[in-house]
């Protein structure tokens, strides 16, 4: 399977930032092993692979990654065409700007940034799909705010111990592999100019 992060980074075999990436070729297949366990895994069990493409389509949206939500959005119209729209719209309702929320330590309380709660409607999307989005847009743009009673959303909606667990890592994988595809698209396409002499 091509790299995930290259493909929507847009990283061209053979260019200098894949030559960057190859400099760390651990971190490289770790991230690549990541999605594949989370994102692709041989047996999803009961967190079947359209809730897993919608989480991520959702997250792309959310980061205002428009290569990322449409790879994604092409997995889940494989899997459950019916969701793209829905997903969509949440994400569309759901954007805004993040990391943000209120600290509860009240030495940080200073660097709050107050932003509204956000839910995702079931109407089109579920009871089930429904919260695991609005976790995921806790955890993308309010992660200092997420508390227990949070958890207990996600039980009341179906969600088992092992499933809450994958999702939590998933949204947490896609907040870092969406961060760094976008910083190496936004480097290839503004290569540093190079001056006469670098390098002696």
């Amino acid at each position: 399977m091509s790299d995930i992060i290259d493909l929507l980074a847009g990283i061209a075999p053979g260019s200098a930032l894949d030559a960057l990436r190859d400099a760390r070729p651990q971190a490289r297949e770790n991230a690549q092993k990541s999605f594949e366990a989370l994102l692709e895994p041989a047996d999803p069990g009961t967190f079947p692979l359209a809730e897993r493409y919608a989480v991520a389509a959702f997250a792309a949206r959310v980061h205002g990654f428009p290569a990322a939500a449409e790879f994604y959005s092409d997995l889940l119209a494989d899997e459950a065409p019916a969701l793209v729209d829905a997903v969509t719209e949440a994400a569309t309702t759901g954007a805004t700007e993040g990391p943000a929320g209120d600290y509860r330590e009240p030495d940080l309380a200073d660097e709050s940034a107050p932003v509204a709660p956000w839910a995702a409607s079931p109407d089109a999307l579920g009871t089930r799909l429904a919260a695991a989005l609005t976790h995921a847009h806790l955890l993308l743009v309010r992660p200092r705010e997420a508390r227990a009673e949070h958890l207990r959303l996600l039980v009341a909606a179906g969600w088992s111990a092992d499933d809450i667990v994958t999702l939590s890592q998933l949204v947490a994988f896609l907040a870092f592999q969406l961060r760094l595809a976008w910083g190496l698209r936004v480097v290839a396409e503004n290569p540093a100019p190079v001056t006469e002499g670098a390098g002696r």
